[in-house]
């Protein structure tokens, strides 16, 4: 593949990730694992450290801006604390994958996609409303490290940025509205806390060729702020189900290349 069909299927790549990213709050790295499997082609641990190592730059700031100018917050408590878990966890995951094969990889992501759509659906939201949290003062810290924790060990173990665990976490877990929940974990896309588990794969060398890179950043950039700005005009319930399908839809895939 040349630089310059590099450099365009890492755009698509990116855009398609970031589209998906700013419309459903999560992190990039999901979409980028698939997508970099499919359209360049990339090994399972390619693909993985293609996403962990395209999430350093602030693509997602202006997603976070997005959800910012509507009206959504995130208090800083929860930035500090789901950042030292997900610190905890990133390196922990980085290794530990590096020690295991494709498949296993593979059937890992399955399980924990899975296990995401089922807490997604047992634990929905109320229709009223009334258990949602605003509050930083309403949470306490160890919930919020635990969730970091799991985010930062699923980025490095599958490359997926943490952001599915973020949102999931928060919503589902600690009935945090959808829309905070997902500005928090978009602002985990710009803080690069993955850094030691993205050194972990480049040291490595997995990643793909460096046109495919700068593709993939330009496309995230672009798709995060256009999923932002339509994830603002749509109900919480409505986003909440974007993310049941999408979830799906990426456990299906990835149960596809396991058995193939």
């Amino acid at each position: 593949m040349s630089w310059l069909h590099e450099l365009i299927a890492g755009g698509g790549v990116g855009l398609v990730a970031g589209l998906a990213s700013g419309f459903t709050g999560t992190s990039p790295g999901g979409g980028l694992v698939i997508f970099s499997v499919l359209l360049l082609g990339a090994g399972q641990h390619v693909a993985q450290g293609t996403s962990l190592i395209t999430q350093i730059p602030p693509t997602g700031l202006a997603g976070v801006r997005r959800y910012w100018q509507n009206g959504n917050r995130s208090p800083l408590l929860w930035i500090v604390w789901i950042g030292i878990g997900f610190l905890a966890g990133g390196a922990g995951g980085g290794y530990a994958a590096a020690a295991v094969s494709d498949p296993v990889l593979q059937w890992t992501y399955v399980v924990y996609l899975v296990a995401l759509i089922v807490l997604l659906i047992l634990r929905g939201e109320s229709k009223n409303g009334s258990s949602e949290t605003r509050n930083s003062d309403e949470l306490h810290w160890l919930p919020l490290f635990l969730i970091g924790t799991l985010a930062g060990f699923s980025s490095g173990f599958m490359g997926i940025g943490g952001g599915l665990a973020i949102t999931v976490g928060l919503t589902a877990g600690l009935r945090v509205p959808q829309h905070q929940a997902q500005l928090v974990s978009l602002i985990f896309s710009v803080i690069p806390t993955n850094i030691p588990a993205a050194w972990i794969y480049w040291s490595k060398g997995l990643m793909v060729g460096w046109p495919a890179i700068a593709g993939i950043v330009a496309g995230l950039w672009i798709g995060t702020d256009l999923g932002a700005r339509m994830a603002n005009g749509v109900s919480k319930s409505a986003l909440r189900r974007a993310m049941i399908a999408l979830v799906s839809l990426m456990a299906l895939y990835m149960t596809h290349k396991a058995l193939s």
